[in-house]
């Protein structure tokens, strides 16, 4: 799986990518392996309108076989915490969509 960062109002840096790929590198594992997926990541340092220090926004999205796309957004006060919501909300849908595709073919035999 190919994962593409976009950083909004902050730099990319190397840290910011070697996180990103260990915390999202896991989901690729979830999904078929013979399709070329590609998730795509946008990073934001959210500043205006805060009475107190800086704010996180991680999104991802996947678009999944049959043309679905999975999609997770979080805000917290850093990107640590922002990626895992974002994980964990990925890993949710991913086992849904897993189950309802296994559900179709039962009934389809």
């Amino acid at each position: 799986m190919e994962i593409k960062i976009k950083a909004t109002n902050l730099e990319l840096t190397e840290y910011l990518r070697k996180l990103v790929d260990q915390k999202l590198k896991k989901i690729g594992k979830l999904l078929p392996e013979n399709s070329d997926l590609i998730m795509e990541v946008e990073l934001e340092k959210i500043t205006k309108r805060h009475s107190k220090g800086d704010i996180f926004r991680a999104e991802a999205q996947v678009q999944v076989p049959q043309g679905k796309i999975l999609r997770a957004e979080s805000s917290r006060e850093n990107f640590r915490l922002s990626l895992n919501d974002v994980k964990e909300q990925l890993m949710l849908q991913i086992k849904k969509y897993k189950d309802k595709n296994s559900v179709k073919k039962r009934k389809k035999l």
